[in-house]
């Protein structure tokens, strides 16, 4: 048995640091370590890695991840609250678990992480999508993370590996289908959670890929679909039309009907469009 089984089980450590999940930081707390544990393992092996946590709270995710065999897992945690939980777990792991206190949309996390990293995370409902797009589009690729293994809300998931013409298709899709391979590994209903949410949660892992699908320039594809999903029932003419003067005209060049609305549109069809743009 190892130092981490000896902790106290989540629940007393809530009930001992008066850890009431607060709505204003996104927080539902996951208790049951044998779903924290079988997270874990979605981010696949982990001895010769860091990993990323954001938002571990009072700490399940962290302990399954150092459970399974982490080498060094850097939680970065808002609400100084759990602070105190989260160093009994470190105490229990010594030189392998570093918590930072602070905002994980100001910290720079390669100034404590050691390559090859991964990121893992039961993420904030408030932040989660602001941190996916920023790690699916950085300038030069490929990223500082192998894989992400994130808790979304089950339709932010369903919207992460949506396909062309399909409801949920849109923005994240394209984003996070360009630069990775992407999967639905496991869902999680509302009373798995502490408060129980409204909807239910899925987990979705993230694998980057050596390069991306096809070229294009991170900022003007995000500026592109930004626009072309802002109004989804327009068709693109209309939608992307101050992207540039002659937009259906470069529609046209690239092989798109400016007719066609934005679900209908390919991920390599809006790779065209940001190379025709940049061009």
């Amino acid at each position: 048995m190892s130092a981490i089984d000896d902790l106290p089980p989540l629940r007393e450590v809530i009930a001992a640091h008066q850890l009431s999940a607060r709505k204003s930081l996104g927080q539902n707390f996951l208790l049951d370590l044998n779903l924290t544990a079988k997270i874990a393992r979605q981010a696949g092996k982990l001895d010769e890695c860091d990993v990323l946590e954001i938002g571990p709270g009072p700490g399940g995710l962290t302990r399954g991840l150092l459970s399974e065999g982490a080498r060094r897992v850097l939680a970065v945690e808002k609400d100084s609250r759990c602070i105190p939980a989260l160093q009994e777990i470190a105490a229990a792991c010594p030189g392998r678990l570093e918590i930072l206190e602070g905002d994980a949309l100001e910290i720079d996390p390669l100034a404590h992480l050691t390559p090859p990293i991964r990121i893992a995370a039961n993420l904030p409902y408030n932040v989660g999508t602001e941190l996916l797009i920023r790690w699916l589009t950085p300038p030069e690729w490929p990223p500082f993370w192998q894989s992400l293994t994130l808790m979304f809300q089950r339709e932010v998931a369903e919207r992460i590996v949506a396909r062309p013409g399909t409801k949920a298709y849109g923005r994240l899709a394209i984003l996070a289908q360009w630069r990775a391979e992407a999967r639905i590994a496991m869902s999680l209903p509302p009373g798995a959670f502490t408060p129980p949410p409204k909807v239910s949660s899925a987990v979705v892992h993230l694998t980057a890929l050596p390069e991306p699908r096809y070229p294009a320039n991170a900022k003007t594809l995000e500026r592109v679909v930004a626009a072309a999903f802002n109004q989804r029932r327009k068709m693109l003419r209309a939608a992307l039309r101050g992207l540039a003067h002659d937009i259906e005209d470069r529609l046209i060049a690239v092989g798109l009907r400016p007719t066609d609305r934005a679900e209908q549109v390919p991920l390599e069809g809006f790779c065209a469009l940001a190379r025709n743009l940049d061009g």
